[in-house]
């Protein structure tokens, strides 16, 4: 006996009145192969609770495509839809247009898939909207009208599982608006489609697979408060590695205003040799959501009355800055939620430089005298 894909496949290329040679036909033939070629193997874990018996890792989710002949062009779309699902993706999908090459008694078919599916894609269109609110004509696509009328009672047995199960599906060309008011298209997950692509379905391979996009991450260890939770989630800036840093800045002790901070970003150049712009850059990763620092004049420098420029850059955008003198120091406070890059700088000005000019500082604006500055205690959290 011939198997029953090649008694389709025979059915649709000798099916009277259809022409050999019809160019839509071609396209489409050749898209089944070319999607046949690259098909993959599916790898499913164990279904969602509400379905009674779990299957192998090896075992595809049986999917029933459900929607409304609204138009040939939609009918066309919903092929290509429910094709990528079987033949790329791999899942065991089923649609009627696949099974209308011999007589069948469609209301027992249809049931029967309907009861036999592990998921149903309810595809959203302006036909399959009345047929699912009950506002469709009774003669207006009376297979639609059917499959709406088991899946309501399905859903009014079991609406946590066939919330689960009955998935709202928007291809590209169609509107949300077109969800049956009785799937809870506002409270309810819907799934847009926006291209028929491996990329464009991952949302809903998510949700039938059970395999999240974004798995929720493993939670630390909670602290229980206090100071050891604070030194656990707050990184001193000296402690971490710096991507760059110029060689007269360095770690150390600093007092600020009769206050030691221990951990500090200390300019004190030796000689006029030295370089007087004092900086680190430092890799944040979207790891922290704020930098907190005092910055001042150390208090033992030579030069009492000099003034110090300090500026915050976050991902090469300046977002702090300030002027400070010995006796006046500054608190700096910087929001650093999603950044990557931190860079922070200070520099003796020149008399003439600008307090608030922004980007890298010209050679021009900084002083040749030496600098004693200092970030005291940088605090990322």
């Amino acid at each position: 006996m011939t198997p029953l894909n090649d008694q389709k496949r025979q059915a649709v290329m000798c099916r009277p009145g259809r022409r050999q040679n019809d160019d839509k036909q071609a396209t489409a033939i050749a898209e089944d192969a070319a999607i046949a070629e690259n098909a993959l193997t599916f790898q499913h874990r164990v279904p969602p609770s509400h379905r009674g018996t779990p299957m192998s890792s090896s075992e595809a989710p049986r999917v029933f495509v459900s929607y409304a002949r609204d138009s040939p062009e939609h009918t066309d779309r919903v092929r290509l839809f429910a094709r990528l699902l079987r033949a790329e993706i791999g899942l065991d999908v089923h649609l009627d247009q696949w099974y209308d090459a011999r007589r069948h008694d469609w209301s027992a078919w249809t049931i029967d898939q309907l009861d036999n599916a592990d998921f149903i894609l309810a595809v959203a269109s302006p036909s399959y909207r009345r047929s699912f609110d009950g506002t469709a004509q009774p003669y207006e696509d009376r297979r639609a009208q059917l499959e709406a009328a088991r899946i309501r009672d399905h859903l009014t047995k079991d609406l946590r599982g066939g919330t689960e199960q009955v998935l709202p599906v928007v291809l590209p060309g169609q509107s949300a608006q077109d969800i049956p008011v009785f799937l809870s298209p506002h409270s309810t997950t819907t799934f847009h489609v926006e291209e028929l692509s491996r990329t464009g379905v991952s949302a809903l391979i998510a949700a039938i697979t059970g395999y999240e996009r974004y798995p929720l991450p493993e939670r630390g260890r909670w602290q229980e408060g206090g100071a050891d939770h604070l030194s656990s989630t707050m990184l001193l800036a000296t402690d971490l590695p710096w991507l760059a840093g110029s060689p007269s800045i360095h770690a150390g002790v600093a007092r600020i205003d009769g206050v030691d901070y221990e951990n500090s970003l200390v300019l004190r150049p030796k000689s006029r040799t030295e370089e007087t712009l004092g900086f680190v850059e430092i890799e944040l990763d979207a790891a922290y959501r704020r930098m907190t620092s005092i910055v001042g004049v150390i208090d033992d420098a030579v030069e009492a009355f000099q003034v110090g420029q300090f500026q915050v850059d976050v991902d090469g955008e300046t977002r702090h800055e300030c002027r400070v003198s010995q006796g006046k120091a500054g608190m700096v406070d910087v929001d650093l939620t999603g950044a990557v890059r931190l860079r922070l700088e200070m520099y003796r000005p020149s008399a003439a430089g600008s307090p608030l000019g922004s980007g890298r500082p010209a050679a021009g604006n900084r002083s040749r005298r030496l600098p004693e500055l200092a970030w005291g205690n940088p605090l990322l959290s």
